[in-house]
């Protein structure tokens, strides 16, 4: 079989949840938060922020608990135990995330980052691993005006990869990521973390996969048969 033309080897990655196992982490840390301050329904929430920017994280926490609830001062106190953990034993990534770069870029991908996080948090958290070489666009959550769902970040990412959405895949780990690169033409590879797919995000994706192993599989298949 002929190998995949070259138009359709473009993919652009979700961080958080896909490449580091760093929502498990937040989950925990506000879990700790939530009990000592009594606040309820703290893994409903936060499921619900899942892949969306910093912003509407801090607006959908005050609609939740209302505009007295004390967002800045927690959501500090969230991210100083965050980065404390990470600095003491390193980001935790996922399973087969070396494996599938080493991959790609040796079968000349293009390589784009999609994250609802602050591209300073990115950069930094991508360096501290090794991955940000690999990379030939990064669009984060500052650098747009619209949060996952709406599909504006991965229609940026494509437009600097200079590659149609048709021919981009998205590897995603949350529904709204999955909606976001669908709505956006792209081929959604979804490999969940904290959230199964409902009925809804399964007619959505493109492919399931357990871990980025089968994604290397997948795309390796695409190009070899």
């Amino acid at each position: 079989m002929e190998q995949m033309q070259t138009k359709n080897k473009n993919i652009v990655f979700d961080m958080d949840g896909v490449l580091i196992d760093s929502e498990a982490l937040i989950m925990k840390i506000w879990k700790e938060i939530a009990l000592r301050e009594g606040i309820e329904n703290i893994e409903s929430t936060l499921l619900q922020c899942i892949g969306i920017t910093a912003p509407e994280t801090e607006a959908l926490f005050l609609r939740v608990y209302g505009d007295d609830f004390p967002y800045e001062r927690l959501h500090r106190q969230a991210s100083e135990a965050f980065h404390a953990q990470a600095d003491a034993g390193g980001l935790p990534v996922k399973p087969g995330v070396y494996e599938l770069f080493d991959f790609l870029e040796k079968n000349q991908f293009r390589i784009g980052l999609a994250s609802s996080t602050r591209e300073a948090v990115v950069r930094s958290e991508m360096e501290s691993l090794g991955l940000l070489k690999y990379f030939h666009i990064i669009v984060c959550g500052d650098m747009v005006s619209h949060s996952k769902p709406h599909p504006e970040i991965y229609l940026k990412a494509c437009e600097l990869l200079g590659a149609s959405p048709a021919d981009c895949y998205a590897v995603e780990d949350s529904p709204n990521g999955i909606r976001s690169a669908h709505a956006a033409g792209m081929k959604p590879l979804m490999v969940p973390d904290l959230v199964a797919p409902d009925e809804e995000i399964s007619r959505l994706f493109f492919r399931r996969f357990d871990d980025l192993l089968e994604v290397r599989d997948f795309l390796e298949k695409q190009i070899f048969g």
